[in-house]
């Protein structure tokens, strides 16, 4: 038996506040340009490789390929 038999999906879960936040990201914009709580809740979603970070010393971040999210 394989696994991929076994898994029917391969979803990442994410609360409604990660989930705004991916909404908002629809283009490139400055990590700055954010809330200290966004910008905490963003550096989440870039562990969890849902948000791209761009750059180093003014960084950018987008999000990734956008997929159906689940709400914890």
């Amino acid at each position: 038996m394989k696994i991929n038999e076994l898994i029917n999906s391969f979803e990442i879960y994410v609360s409604n506040e990660e989930k705004n936040l991916l909404e908002k990201l629809d283009s490139a914009r400055s990590l700055m340009s954010f809330t200290e709580r966004e910008r905490f809740t963003i550096e989440g979603l870039i562990r969890k490789s849902l948000v791209i970070k761009i750059g180093q010393d003014n960084p950018y971040v987008i999000a990734n390929e956008k997929e159906e999210y689940r709400k914890i």
